[in-house]
């Protein structure tokens, strides 16, 4: 176990300080488990009761209170059968002691009335829990088992001081406007549907803009980079996936169509697109000649995620992405990765989320060996490639011990949503097993077949999980590029409505055609401040005086009022502005 700094110890205790609390104003609540995590802590509760934000205002007095008290922590062991004793009354403890392996320190931590199982550490008394705060009630399945009992978790927060509490909750009030699953709703990007299902957004018309937008800026650059565009099925027979593997470890993620134990043929919707990509280097015999094969594809695809791991655009059950799948050499290894490296950090930049990423080598875990396909030999081989590509390349990066893939090592490029939850928004992993498995081979120049590396890559992800991501860096303030509408023109009176509309042309026969024209009978405030709610990049007025001198007034979303330009002027500007996808 890693050891805890101050802050989380802090954090940790703080825990231990609600769970008295629940357990003097809620006497037969069962308690889980109270960790601190990055941004505060949390505790599970059984319990008949729902927890209200009033119950969270309740709980925190009777935490002052226990603050107040002064009460001394104190620290102690017990063989395990006293410790299951102690804690008979509380069958998740019982759980958590019998799972501890023969030998194992059984800890206990007590403050006045109230003892914990727990591992500590912990602060000395309770008077030092003084900065802190109840955020939120929700569900939680014991263990993030849904085949469990869904118990109540009451997540906090804590600080060392006032001060920075104030300011951590500032923060989260931020967080609260930006998370693209409000914002998202509101700027009317995609909305969902209950009698449709659960991970299943319906983007409305100006999400679906950006995501096209976003499609062809993806598939014009890979094509630019020598990568060829394949169109494959859906779902496939269970055939593909038992060859692939996806049958055998990844069938619960999979949504099946018919009865394994009684239809003749099964199908599935496809969870990922390498197994249809392969029949297009299997098309036809391959040489060294033919090598590297980069295949890319903008492809839908289907898994089956638990009901409480899915959230707006970022987890979902049908979703789009930018899938590739490349053939090489050994020899080709190497700068192909780097390669596909950089053509993901060139669209992080591009979309201003470079700086917001971290780097993660996932591994595979050889204490879970029904995981994972292959010999030990070939993970350490794939692995040993892959981080010398790494160093090689000066990446700073993390290992992550069991992330790997089933059927070989990745690099994940990680990012945060506003709420600090951690996500996989684009991986690049090394393979040399499927190739065997579906009997990919190729000619090389000493006349002898092999099975060629393949590298496994997304360029920019998830689609939906970008676009929330972008909702969130930008407020929903998008660049002009990927604006869905980028020009408001708001006539003062319906006498303009013709020079209006006669602009709307010139713009659109310059290419810029995202462009509204509000002609409604509202006063030019009114239209001003929708404008600036829908957060359109720009908004173009005109009056008598500007149709009389051939111009229009300019007025940025970022720059307030830019005064009067002519409609060639004002082109040439964001004309310039799209073309550059300035941030």
């Amino acid at each position: 176990m890693e050891e805890m700094n101050e802050l989380q110890t802090l954090r940790h205790t703080a825990s231990h300080v609600l769970a008295q609390a629940v357990k003097r104003l809620y006497p037969g609540t069962k308690l889980a488990i109270g960790p601190a995590i990055d941004t505060g802590f949390y505790y599970d509760f059984d319990t008949e009761h729902s927890f209200t934000r009033e119950d969270l205002d309740a709980l925190e007095k009777e935490m002052k209170k226990i603050a107040k008290e002064n009460l001394k922590i104190e620290r102690f062991e017990l063989p395990r059968d006293e410790a299951l004793e102690l804690m008979k009354d509380e069958p998740y403890k019982i759980e958590l002691i019998n799972d501890l392996p023969e030998g194992e320190t059984i800890s206990f931590y007590k403050q006045g009335e109230f003892t914990d199982l727990c591992a500590g550490p912990h602060v000395k008394y309770t008077s030092k829990v003084k900065a802190f705060k109840l955020l939120s009630a929700t569900g939680a399945y014991w263990r993030g088992d849904e085949k469990n009992k869904m118990l109540q978790r009451i997540y906090g927060t804590a600080f060392q001081n006032k001060e920075d509490l104030e300011k951590h909750l500032e923060q989260l009030e931020e967080a609260k406007k930006r998370d693209h699953n409000k914002l998202g709703r509101e700027l009317e990007l995609f909305t969902t549907c209950d009698y449709i299902g659960q991970g299943l957004p319906i983007l409305l018309p100006k999400g679906a803009r950006i995501i096209q937008l976003l499609q062809r800026f993806v598939e014009d650059e890979e094509q630019k980079r020598g990568w060829q565009l394949t169109k494959t099925p859906f779902m496939a027979k269970s055939d593909l996936y038992k060859i692939s593997g996806h049958w055998d470890h990844y069938r619960d993620g999979m949504f099946v169509l018919g009865d394994p134990d009684n239809d003749k043929e099964v199908y599935a919707l496809r969870p990922m697109t390498c197994p249809f990509q392969y029949q297009a280097f299997l098309n036809r015999g391959r040489s060294y000649r033919d090598l590297p094969m980069r295949l890319n594809e903008t492809s839908t695809l289907f898994r089956n995620e638990a009901s409480g791991e899915m959230h707006g655009l970022i987890r979902l059950r049908q979703f789009t992405i930018s899938e590739g799948h490349l053939m090489c050499t050994p020899e080709q290894l190497e700068d192909e990765f780097r390669g596909c490296l950089e053509l993901a950090n060139y669209m992080l930049t591009t979309l201003g989320l470079i700086e917001d990423v971290s780097y993660r080598f996932s591994q595979w875990d050889p204490n879970d060996r029904e995981k994972y396909i292959g010999t030990e030999e070939q993970w350490e081989e794939a692995q040993s490639a892959m981080k010398t590509i790494l160093d090689d390349l000066g990446l700073d990066y993390k290992i992550g011990i069991g992330e790997a893939a089933f059927y070989g090592p990745k690099l994940d490029i990680q990012i945060k949503n506003v709420h600090g939850k951690e996500d996989t928004l684009i991986t690049i992993q090394i393979d040399q097993m499927l190739a065997e498995k579906f009997g990919m081979e190729y000619t090389d120049k000493d006349g002898t077949k092999k099975n060629p590396y393949i590298i496994h890559r997304t360029s920019i992800g998830c689609y939906e999980r970008t676009l929330a991501l972008l909702i969130e860096k930008y407020a929903g303030a998008f660049p002009l590029w990927l604006a869905p509408v980028q020009i408001k023109l708001l006539p003062i009176a319906d006498r303009h409505l013709d020079y209006m509309y006669e602009i709307k042309k010139k713009l659109a026969d310059a290419g810029i055609d995202r462009v509204e024209v509000d002609d409604r009978s509202e006063k030019l405030g009114y239209k001003l401040r929708e404008a600036q709610l829908e957060k359109v990049p720009y908004m173009l007025v005109a009056g008598d005086k500007d149709i009389e001198n051939g111009v229009i007034s300019v007025r940025s979303r970022k720059n307030g009022d830019m005064g009067a330009m002519t409609i060639d002027e004002f082109i040439k500007m964001a004309t310039e502005e799209i073309e550059t996808k300035k941030l």
